[in-house]
């Protein structure tokens, strides 16, 4: 006898049909061979009750705080424990039912739906970008003085070409082109700087790359004349908080749009208490509610990706918990992008104080992300890590 480590629908079903189980029987048992742990914070007492009830009808179960049944508190969270065919049935079971119960049964069919969902395309108004059959490597190039890792590097926008032609030869499937460094503690720079540093690069290469450019940025005009100089991607670190008119610009321009989780601002979000009491749940609900923001703008839903912002306003501690738990970002439904490329963290891990010294440390945290659901990899050294990604892919996909 052995523990069979069963990590996708599909691998159960090649399990199945190693055993010889016929199709009926296949279609019947799948449901029974994956279970799901869902999370629901902050419901009232009353309903957290039902659900409970319900659960254990059909052999189930939901973990409440103590006190619930009794309703001696207010609110409570509540995992729901079962197999996917159990979760489905309580769906079903409460549907019909009064209070927010048809919400939450609602909820619980859209996340099913999305945990399951693995291949997505980003559109833009040059291409298609097929998400989820591999991993994309997203290679980074930033036109700063001042950034972390390569500040300074370029001493001219020809020196920068080459490099870009290099990331696209050595593997990179999107270049995310920069112009304002968002280090922390690093300060704001304007927006006709910023279009100093990004637009005679984007222009340059329009017509010498084969990959799409995305624009690392926060300011909707430059967004908007990069987009106009060749770019067919936006990747806001703020989710477009900091300026209003970005979900204008990215839904007239009908393009891509990364949005990422940020507490504060780069220049402080380092600084006073970075804890958080649901270090996950804190980040999904910030995305979500950024994709809702979105989509009332026009944003086609089918062009966000979401990040959930490793070194931005969190601890070493929070990035590893970030990473080991990245799967649970897969309840939004949309493609996931990860940056740890030569970040802090790995130098407090691994003891390297360079940024480019981090490269084994990087690696690591690139299989692992992988593994744990990211579609997209943004990384300084391509060429290393399309390998890497490549081999997490064998193993994963």
């Amino acid at each position: 006898m052995r523990y069979l480590h069963i990590t996708s629908s599909a691998q159960a079903e090649n399990e199945l049909k190693r055993v010889g189980v016929d199709l009926p029987g296949i279609d019947a048992m799948l449901p029974k061979m994956e279970n799901v742990n869902l999370l629901l914070e902050g419901i009232e007492c009353k309903i957290a009750n039902i659900l409970k009830q319900e659960m254990l009808s059909i052999g189930g179960d939901v973990a409440v705080a103590r006190g619930s049944v009794s309703c001696s508190i207010d609110r409570t969270d509540a995992v729901i424990i079962g197999t996917l065919k159990q979760v489905r049935r309580l769906a079903d079971k409460i549907a019909p039912q009064p209070f927010t119960l048809r919400d939450i049964s609602e909820d619980i069919r859209r996340v099913l739906g999305n945990i399951t969902r693995d291949t997505f395309v980003l559109r833009t108004p040059k291409r298609e970008i097929a998400v989820g059959g591999r991993t994309l490597v997203m290679g980074i190039l930033n036109m700063t003085p001042d950034s972390f890792s390569d500040g300074g590097m370029f001493g001219s926008v020809e020196d920068a070409v080459k490099y870009a032609l290099k990331m696209e030869e050595d593997g990179a499937d999107i270049l995310d082109i920069g112009g304002e460094s968002s280090r922390p503690g690093s300060e704001p720079v304007s927006a006709k700087d910023e279009l100093g540093r990004v637009i005679p690069l984007i222009k340059k290469l329009e017509g010498l790359l084969s990959i799409p450019i995305s624009i690392d940025t926060t300011k909707a005009d430059v967004a908007r004349l990069a987009i106009e100089s060749g770019a067919e991607m936006v990747n806001d670190i703020s989710a477009m908080r900091f300026d209003a008119k970005m979900p204008e610009v990215v839904a007239n321009c009908r393009v891509p749009v990364v949005l990422m989780h940020m507490r504060g601002m780069p220049k402080t979000m380092q600084e006073g208490d970075l804890s958080y009491r649901s270090l996950m749940g804190e980040i999904t609900g910030f995305l979500k509610e950024g994709m809702e923001k979105a989509l009332s703008s026009g944003v086609d839903v089918g062009n966000i990706v979401v990040d959930p912002g490793i070194g931005f306003g969190k601890s070493t501690a929070d990035n590893i918990a970030i990473l080991r738990h990245l799967k649970e970002l897969k309840t939004l439904g949309r493609p996931i992008l990860i940056g740890t490329s030569r970040k802090r963290f790995i130098g407090e891990i691994t003891g390297e104080k360079l940024a480019g010294n981090r490269i084994e440390g990087t690696a690591a945290s690139v299989a692992a992300s992988i593994m744990n659901g990211a579609d997209i990899v943004r990384v300084h050294n391509v060429g290393f890590m399309k390998k890497i990604s490549r081999i997490a892919d064998e193993i994963k996909r």
